[in-house]
C-alpha cells in the first residue's frame, strides 16, 4: 500500500480527538520522571545552606536571599543530604580536593533516578522492556567508563545487543540533543523503539559560597536534581501505542565567539561554572531567527499560533523570549510552571515542560504546532519542530 493510502487508514482508525502521525516520523511514545528523596523549599533554602557550608558572611547571605526570590524557584529536589554531609564533611570545607567523594556520590544517585522515571516511561508505554531496541542516556553529572548507559542497561534487564549513546556533559541543552539523536535513529531504523534518558545532579557542583565565584550563589539558588524518559518510535502501533508528540524537524546551531559565555571546568574541588552577564543577551539577539528556521518547514508565520516548550534555563532568559517574540501571556506558562516546580534540572527540565504541556494540549482547540527550545554552553541553540497528536 502507498504511503498517502497509508496514512489514510491512519485516520481513519485514529480517534477523532487525536491528529494521525506522519508516516516515517518520529513519535513521543510515553514519558516519566523521577526525584531523589530530599524536598528543598526555597524559602528555607538560605538558611539549609549556610548552616550546611557553615557561611558567616552576612552579605553573602543577603544576596543568596535576594537571588532566591528572582529565580521564582519554589520547590527543588536534591541528592544532597545530612547523612552525606555527615559521611563526607570535607563536601563543605573550601578548597578540600574531593572530586572522587562526589562521584562515588554522583555516578550511583544519578543512575538510580534514571532508573526510576526509565520505569515509571516504561510501564506508560505498556510494552515488554525487551522491544527497546536503542537507548540514549544524557548527564551532566557521572564520569566513568563504562558509562551510565551500560549500568542503566542492565538495571533495566535491557537486551544486550541494545544500541547504546552516551551522551555527556551537553549542560541545559542535551535533552532536546537527546531528542534529535533519539529521533534520527528511530527515523533510520524501522521498528525501532528508542528509550532517552536524562539524570543530573547539582553535588558536582555543591561547595561553600566564595566572592570569588559568584556563579556559585546563582546554582545553590537555581538548580535542583532528578531525572526523565522518554521512548521514541516512528510508524506507532495502533491500539498499543498512544503517540501525544511528533519530532517534526530538528536544528541545532552555535554561535561563534561565544564560547566563553557559559564555561564550566572540572578541578579536584568539584565542576566550577562561570556565567556570562550577557547570556540573555545573546539569546536575545539570535532566537527568532533560530525560530524562523524551524518554523518554515510547516510554513508557519505566526509566533502565537504555536504552543512553546521551552527549557527555562532562569525567568530572565524566559522574560526575554517572551518580549522579543511577542508571545501573548501564557505561552511560556509551562516553563514556568516546570522552573517553579523543580528549579532548572539542566537536560531534564525539558522533558517536565512537555509533560505540561501535554495536559495542556488535550484541552479544546489546542495548537498543533509548536517548538521545543533549549540553550546551553557554546552557546548552542537546540530546537525541535513539534506537531501536537
Amino acid at each position: 500500500m502507498s504511503q498517502i493510502n497509508n496514512n489514510i487508514v491512519v485516520t481513519k482508525q485514529y480517534h477523532s480527538s487525536r491528529r494521525a502521525p506522519t508516516p516515517g516520523k518520529a513519535t513521543i511514545l510515553a514519558i516519566g520522571k523521577a526525584f531523589p528523596r530530599q524536598l528543598v523549599l526555597q524559602d528555607r533554602l538560605v538558611e539549609g545552606y549556610v548552616r550546611d557550608t557553615k557561611c558567616s558572611d552576612l552579605a553573602i547571605k543577603e544576596k543568596l536571599e535576594r537571588l532566591c526570590k528572582t529565580t521564582t524557584v519554589k520547590t527543588r529536589y536534591t541528592v544532597m543530604s545530612k547523612e552525606i554531609l555527615e559521611k563526607y564533611p570535607e563536601l563543605a570545607t573550601e578548597g578540600s580536593p574531593t572530586i572522587k567523594q562526589r562521584l562515588e556520590i554522583a555516578n550511583p544517585a544519578v543512575v538510580e533516578m534514571a532508573k526510576e522515571a526509565s520505569l515509571a516511561c516504561l510501564k506508560e508505554w505498556g510494552r515488554p522492556v525487551e522491544d527497546i531496541t536503542h537507548i540514549v542516556y544524557v548527564s551532566s553529572s557521572e564520569i566513568r567508563l563504562p558509562g551510565g548507559d551500560l549500568y542503566l542497561a542492565s538495571e533495566l534487564s535491557l537486551r544486550n545487543d541494545v544500541g547504546r549513546v552516551m551522551l555527556y556533559f551537553l549542560g541545559c541543552y542535551g535533552g532536546v540533543t537527546g531528542l534529535r539523536v533519539a529521533k534520527d535513529i528511530a527515523e533510520n531504523n524501522p521498528g525501532s523503539r528508542v528509550l532517552l534518558t536524562t539524570s543530573e545532579t547539582t553535588i558536582l557542583g555543591f561547595r561553600p559560597p566564595s566572592k570569588d565565584r559568584p556563579y556559585d550563589l546563582v546554582g545553590a539558588a537555581l538548580f535542583g536534581d532528578g531525572a526523565a524518559a522518554v521512548v521514541i518510535g516512528a510508524d506507532p502501533i495502533l491500539g498499543r501505542e498512544f503517540p501525544f508528540m511528533e519530532l517534526n524537524h530538528a536544528i541545532q546551531q552555535f554561535l561563534p565567539g561565544t564560547h566563553d559565555v557559559i564555561d564550566g571546568r572540572l578541578f579536584e574541588e568539584g565542576i566550577n561554572f562561570k556565567l556570562g552577564r550577557d547570556l540573555p543577551q545573546k539569546i536575545e539577539d539570535n532566537i527568532e531567527e533560530f525560530c524562523k528556521k524551524l518554523m518554515a518547514k510547516a510554513g508557519l508565520k505566526e509566533y502565537n499560533d504555536l504552543f512553546w516548550a521551552v527549557h527555562p534555563g532562569g525567568p530572565a532568559i524566559l522574560n526575554r523570549l517572551e518580549c522579543i517574540l511577542n508571545l501573548k501571556d501564557g505561552k511560556l506558562e509551562c516553563s514556568r510552571r516546570a522552573l517553579m516546580d523543580f528549579g532548572n534540572v539542566s537536560s531534564n527540565t525539558i522533558f517536565y515542560v512537555m509533560e505540561y504541556m501535554r495536559e495542556e494540549l488535550k484541552k479544546e482547540n489546542g495548537e498543533e504546532w509548536g517548538l521545543a527550545l533549549a540553550f546551553g554552553p557554546g552557546i548552542t541553540f537546540e530546537g525541535i519542530l513539534i506537531r501536537s497528536l
